[in-house]
């Protein structure tokens, strides 16, 4: 089932790196990723276990923050909750520093669509969730088809850029013949986002409207997220292994990492721990199944057996994290390897960089605010799913975030958006601390949304013209939509214009910002920031960071402030006279 979060029939909310030739893969050279050398420098991959927020090198505020955002959920989210209940599950390194439970797992037995409420189970049949509980994962199961792709075309056995039709004769009708691999793992191919497959009576013809199906769009002219890209990829994968999915799951992935918890088609025995989902009726569902509990709740997989390539996984929240370990890792956990550093590089790669705002790896999102928080990063990868679920991977910061909650529990219709996800991962990303450049100190703005806030220096006078600011500067906002500005005006703080500066990070070249502005990525490291100033016998001069309503960045950080002229110095922070004049709204002192 295609995401609550669609923009039309894409999964936002409100080339390459490789080519295949006969079947073989050839990589190109990819960035390094930080967590992975770290790991690798320590002769050894993480595997996870239980720790302080301090042991994983997280602050414990902002963990304790991330719960308490999570709980506010469970009220109404405006009218409804968000969802029942949740696990919650984040840390970092090896170290899961949150594994938290909230709400039920199991609480309403049917939706009264009559006045929009749920009729709830007795109390002593609903069922509290639990660090264990699993969840029906939605289309979180599209990163197990595409790492199981992945692997084929490691071992030769499928070609990324090789014809679908070439593995699949019959998928190379209306228009399909030039479909790729990489197009169904990019969600490039051009089919919609789904059809009605459980309108077809047998599997076969299922399977038939799949290769019937027409492009909307041109193979490879437009970012489609579409169901329709995973369960092909399943019939490719079904084909050139001789082995059903849900085989293939535990064989190649599962089984090896242990993940126990893991499979399709849980058996009745996991029915008391596993989160209930929907009160499937007309005209909301499909299909009259009534309370979806221990099934697979997209009706698609239902009529596929439960075992699908979009839908269909369940798990429970430890599990996730140690997939993700394993990816953090460069695809090994403990003395098992399911991939190669290489391919994990290209899952987190983007292969969509002709459609800005959709970018994608292999099976992964990437740098997807509308989930992701603050956590976003051009190599921040993840995915959602329908029922209330997602996985989010910082490499950057090494950080990883699980987030189950059962969101259509008692009915779709009472959640929208992704807001709990975007507080989760927020929350997680200030737990991640920024030193402060020099001394104890630095100035940060904040994260909130909605707001303007402004550092202001005391007027100087710059009358001689050759004045210069000097200062460290940290920033990662969403890009364009929170911008962090540089200002100069008159003394009594009007007529405030842009001041352009140039920003240079340790062993890389100077960046010149004409506007005075810095906003988007800048890899969350420390900047050494010049600005020539104006003359005038009285200037003031200021930050002033601005956000949007939705969503928001890990901030900016501003440190060592420092105004000199080839005379002398007019201001410099480490002063405590100079510093005690500095004008904070919004900013605050942070020691991180």
């Amino acid at each position: 089932m295609a995401d609550e979060g669609a923009r039309g029939i894409t999964r936002r909310q409100l080339a390459g790196g490789a080519l295949a030739l006969g079947g073989a893969l050839t990589f190109a050279t990819l960035p390094a990723d930080p967590a992975a050398a770290a790991a690798g420098s320590r002769g050894g991959r993480p595997t996870l276990r239980y720790g302080s927020a301090r042991h994983a090198g997280l602050l414990s505020a902002p963990l304790r923050q991330l719960v308490t955002d999570a709980e506010a959920f469970l009220a109404p989210s405006p009218k409804h909750p968000w969802y029942a209940g949740a696990v919650l599950l984040a840390g970092r390194g090896g170290t899961v520093a949150l594994h938290r439970p909230i709400g039920m797992a199991v609480r309403y037995q049917a939706y009264d669509e009559t006045t929009d409420t749920g009729v709830e189970f007795p109390a002593d049949q609903q069922i509290p969730m639990a660090e264990d509980t699993v969840f029906d994962l939605a289309s979180v199961s599209k990163l197990f088809t595409s790492i199981l792709a992945v692997q084929q075309i490691e071992r030769g056995a499928l070609g990324l850029e090789a014809a679908v039709a070439s593995y699949l004769p019959d998928f190379g009708r209306a228009g399909k013949q030039d479909v790729t691999i990489r197009q169904l793992l990019t969600h490039t191919s051009g089919f919609r986002a789904w059809i009605p497959l459980y309108d077809a009576p047998t599997y076969e013809e299922k399977i038939r409207l799949v290769y019937d199906e027409t492009p909307v769009a041109p193979p490879g002219t437009a970012y489609l997220y579409s169901d329709l890209n995973l369960i092909s990829l399943q019939l490719v994968l079904e084909k050139v292994t001789g082995r059903t999915l849900d085989i293939l799951l535990h064989d190649e992935i599962t089984g090896p990492l242990g993940m126990r918890h893991t499979r399709y088609n849980p058996p009745a025995s996991w029915k008391p721990r596993i989160a209930a989902t929907e009160d499937a009726r007309g005209p909301w569902s499909g299909l009259d199944r009534g309370l979806v509990w221990g099934e697979v709740h997209d009706e698609n997989a239902h009529s596929l057996g439960g075992v699908a390539g979009h839908a269909g996984v369940f798990s429970h929240a430890w599990d996730l994290a140690v997939l993700g370990r394993t990816l953090l890792n460069g695809g090994v956990y403990g003395r098992e390897r399911i991939l190669t550093p290489e391919s994990v590089g290209l899952m987190f790669t983007d292969f969509n960089t002709a459609f800005p705002g959709d970018e994608h790896g292999l099976g992964f999102e990437l740098y997807q605010h509308w989930y992701m928080g603050a956590l976003a990063t051009p190599r921040t990868a993840g995915h959602t799913g329908f029922t209330g679920t997602s996985l989010v991977l910082d490499p950057t910061t090494d950080a990883f975030l699980v987030v189950l909650g059962n969101s259509v529990h008692p009915v779709r219709g009472w959640r929208s958006g992704s807001a709990p996800r975007v507080a989760a991962a927020n929350q997680l990303a200030r737990a991640v601390p920024v030193r402060p450049a020099r001394g104890r100190t630095a100035w940060f703005s904040g994260m909130a949304g909605s707001s303007t806030a402004t550092l202001t220096l005391p007027a100087l006078d710059t009358s001689s013209g050759r004045a210069r600011l000097r200062c460290a500067l940290w920033w990662d906002t969403e890009p364009r939509a929170d911008v962090l500005v540089l200002e100069a005006g008159p003394e009594d703080g009007t007529a405030w214009q842009p001041v352009p500066f140039t920003t240079a990070r340790r062993g890389g070249d100077p960046e010149r910002h004409p506007s005075g502005t810095a906003t988007g990525w800048s890899g969350r490291v420390w900047h050494e920031l010049t600005a020539d100033l104006p003359a005038a016998p009285g200037l003031a001069l200021r930050w002033r960071y601005t956000t949007d309503r939705l969503y928001v960045g890990r901030g900016a950080y501003v440190d060592a402030l420092r105004v000199e002229t080839p005379d002398g110095v007019l201001f410099d922070e480490a002063r405590p006279a100079d510093a005690a004049r500095v004008e904070a709204t919004g900013w605050t002192r942070s020691t991180d």
